[in-house]
């Protein structure tokens, strides 16, 4: 009998315990929107509420790099479609009732890096929010993920640059999501496509009377914030050109189609285009960029990089393509010892804590870095992307945040007590005392030459 009891007690307690496990799971939050005590200043939220809104957007008689991939020989005409992108858009919104929205109006519905399993992600932003009415116009940002990816993967950086004063535009690059990945041929031809078929597709909508962006939106200020092979998009959109044995390589599309971006084509920079932040940008420690062809760069970018960065590289990667666009002014935030998500890549959601056996990894290690916390990085990113932004494409002066001794670690602390800085006081600007380490922020004028 004592034994029947225990028994019935233990399996009691088990179910206890499943039961609040369950209870704890089903109301887990994915927050996107965090701000960690140390975040510096200017990765605050601003003082707009923020909308979100979901639009399918359509480009008719595309090359179609997966039918041409295909085919045998070279075909008469090249295969055509329409090419379909996903857009979430990012966007300030009216102050009504923001306090009584339900918790569902603020969830992202996302899927993981495995394809198959989706998530909510909860910011500020209200899904549909009436869009503000003001006779002022904000510039526009273009958000381009990574392969594979999806136009959540920077959805942290997106709301926050809205709520500053910004339309932000996040693409679903068409076979290079977690649910579309298909041959790397295509993204290399279509990335830098898809980034100026959007911007223009805002542009009509911004003269559209019909469209809810119709005068909120100034794309003649556009920025294109890129993580990975969007940051390789976004450069060539700079001016970038890629090298020959990229054009003729194995991986890219065939009967040299990249010729579009090389050094020898007529394509210039698309005046609407004011500046780039470029996150861990892919293509120079693979030949894809050279020296040479990184020097055509025409406009200033801020490039982001973890210093062990093993997938687009470093030293050979990232921070050459930096010393290599000599002919602009431009910066390089280094998070030390990070890998290739620094700054960009969102918090890893609960549900990605799971090995995936297609895969071969846990999917969660897609978002972390063996290093950094993701909300810290992901706070020093918004702050130096609302910088730049604000810098380059509003014309506001934000030179003290950009005027940094290059070691964050070398910073001295040294206030009087009334908080004035005095003449030893180097710590970098917007950070709290003891919160601005391992960083480096690096600055190069076009005169500037760093060989």
């Amino acid at each position: 009998m004592t034994g029947t009891v225990r028994s019935r007690s233990v399996v009691g307690f088990i179910v206890c315990i499943a039961t609040v496990l369950s209870v704890n799971t089903s109301f887990a939050r994915n927050d996107i929107d965090t701000q960690r005590p140390d975040a510096p200043a200017l990765s605050a939220y601003g003082k707009y509420e923020v909308g979100v809104k979901t639009l399918n957007l359509s480009f008719a008689d595309q090359i179609d790099i997966l039918s041409l991939l295909e085919a045998k020989g070279k075909p008469s005409p090249l295969p055509h479609k329409d090419r379909k992108l996903t857009v979430e858009i990012w966007y300030p919104a009216e102050n009504k009732h923001s306090q009584e929205i339900k918790t569902e109006a603020r969830a992202l519905n996302a899927y993981l890096r495995d394809g198959k399993t989706q998530v909510q992600l909860f910011g500020k932003a209200v899904r549909n929010a009436t869009a503000i009415n003001t006779e002022t116009s904000f510039p526009f940002v273009v958000v381009s993920h990574g392969y594979p990816g999806n136009r959540y993967l920077l959805a942290h950086l997106a709301e926050n640059i809205a709520s500053k004063g910004y339309v932000v535009a996040s693409i679903d690059h068409t076979d290079s999501t977690y649910r579309t990945k298909a041959a790397f041929a295509s993204t290399l031809y279509n990335r830098p496509l898809d980034q100026m078929l959007v911007l223009d597709e805002f542009e009509r909508m911004s003269h559209d009377k019909g469209s809810f962006l119709h005068g909120i939106v100034d794309t003649d200020n556009t920025a294109i914030i890129g993580y990975s092979m969007g940051g390789y998009g976004a450069v060539i959109n700079a001016g970038a050109k890629l090298s020959d044995p990229a054009i003729k390589s194995p991986i890219a599309p065939p009967f040299e189609l990249l010729e579009l971006y090389a050094k020898q084509s007529s394509r210039v920079v698309d005046s609407r285009i004011k500046t780039v932040v470029a996150f861990a940008p892919w293509g120079m420690n693979h030949g894809v960029f050279d020296t040479n062809t990184m020097a055509e760069v025409k406009v200033p970018i801020l490039f982001v990089a973890g210093s062990q960065d093993d997938v687009s590289g470093y030293e050979n990667g990232v921070r050459a393509m930096w010393k290599s666009a000599i002919h602009i002014d431009r910066a390089l935030l280094t998070y030390e010892n990070a890998n290739h998500n620094a700054g960009a890549v969102m918090p890893a959601p609960e549900e990605a804590f799971f090995f995936d056996e297609d895969l071969g990894f846990n999917v969660s290690e897609h978002y972390t870095d063996a290093v950094w916390d993701n909300v810290r990085m992901n706070n020093i990113a918004q702050h130096f992307s609302s910088v730049w932004l604000d810098q380059y494409l509003k014309g506001q002066d934000r030179s003290a945040y950009l005027s940094l001794i290059p070691s964050s670690n070398d910073g001295v602390w040294a206030l009087d007590k009334e908080g004035v800085a005095l003449k030893e006081h180097t710590y970098w600007k917007g950070f709290k005392e003891r919160t601005a380490k391992g960083l480096r922020f690096e600055k190069l004028k076009a005169s500037d030459n760093p060989h």
